[in-house]
C-alpha cells in the first residue's frame, strides 16, 4: 500500500518550483492533489495532466492563500470536489529582498501578508474538518532564513520565523485532537528560479554547504511524505531543517 493512498492533500503554490515538487512526490505515493495557483495557468493545467497520468485526482484552483475569505472558499470547495482532507501543505511564498534603509512598508507588508497571514487563513480554514475528523496533518514551509535571519531579507526572515512560532502553537492547542502541526526549513534548493543565477554564484553557495550540493525539491518532498503519512504519527511543533548541513 503507498504511503498516502485514500488521503487528500491541499498544496498552496504549486504550480512550480518546491511545490511543484511535493505535489509530484505526494501523487506517486497515492495522494489526491488540489493546489493553488496565482497566475500561471499554463504551467497549473501541466500539472493537472502529469498527475493524473501517474493515477491520481488533481485539480488546480486559482486562489490566494493571503485572502481570508478566499482561503475558506477553496477549502469549502475542495472537500466538495474531493469528499476528504487530510493534509495542508503551506508553501506559497515571495520575496521582496532590500536592506531596512531600503524597504518600503510595502515591501514589509506584502511579504509577511503571502507568506505568514496565508499560513494562519488556510489553517483556520482546515481546522473544523480537521477537528471533526480527529485527524490532520499541518506542514508550513518555512526557511533556514527563518531560523538564522539574512542581511537584506528582514521581511522574509520575519515572516518565516513567525511560521516557526503559528505551528508551534497550533501543535500544543490541537494535539489532543490527533491534528499534527510541523514545518520545513529548506535551504538552499535548485529550481527554475535559482537556474538564472550566475553559474558561478550557485557554485559558491553550494561550497558553503557541508553536503557540496543543492537540494532538489524532491528532498523537501520527500520530507513532506513523511509528515503527512503515519510515518510521523508521534511527530509535532517540530521543524525538520532540509539543508545539507546548512544549519548545525
Amino acid at each position: 500500500m503507498k504511503l498516502l493512498e485514500n488521503k487528500t492533500a491541499i498544496i498552496t503554490g504549486a504550480s512550480r518550483g518546491i511545490g511543484r515538487g511535493i505535489a509530484q512526490t505526494l501523487a506517486k505515493h497515492g495522494c489526491s492533489i488540489a493546489f493553488t495557483f496565482n497566475t500561471n495557468i499554463e504551467a497549473a493545467t501541466s500539472l493537472v495532466n502529469e498527475l493524473n497520468t501517474i493515477g491520481v485526482k488533481a485539480k488546480a484552483y486559482k486562489s490566494n492563500a493571503a485572502d481570508f475569505d478566499a482561503a475558506n472558499k477553496l477549502v469549502e470547495d475542495v472537500i466538495s470536489d474531493f469528499n476528504s482532507l487530510e493534509i495542508l501543505i503551506n508553501n506559497a511564498g515571495i520575496t521582496k529582498d532590500n536592506l531596512l534603509m531600503r524597504m518600503g512598508e510595502e515591501d514589509f507588508d506584502e511579504v509577511v501578508k503571502v507568506n505568514l497571514k496565508s499560513v494562519f487563513n488556510m489553517t483556520k480554514a482546515v481546522q473544523r474538518t480537521f477537528l471533526k475528523q480527529r485527524n490532520g496533518s499541518l506542514i508550513h514551509m518555512s526557511s533556514v532564513v527563518g531560523v538564522k535571519g539574512n542581511a537584506g531579507q528582514a521581511n522574509y526572515a520575519a515572516s518565516k520565523a513567525g511560521i516557526i512560532g503559528f505551528s508551534k502553537s497550533i501543535a500544543l492547542e490541537l494535539g489532543s485532537r490527533n491534528i499534527r502541526s510541523n514545518v520545513i526549513a529548506p535551504g538552499f534548493i535548485e529550481t527554475e528560479m535559482t537556474a538564472r543565477l550566475p553559474q558561478d554564484v550557485v557554485q559558491g553557495w553550494r561550497d558553503g554547504i557541508p553536503l557540496k550540493r543543492g537540494g532538489k525539491p524532491e528532498d523537501v518532498a520527500n520530507t513532506c511524505v513523511f509528515l503527512a503519512s503515519e510515518l510521523s504519527s508521534y511527530v509535532t511543533g517540530q521543524v525538520l531543517h532540509v539543508d545539507g548541513g546548512m544549519l548545525t
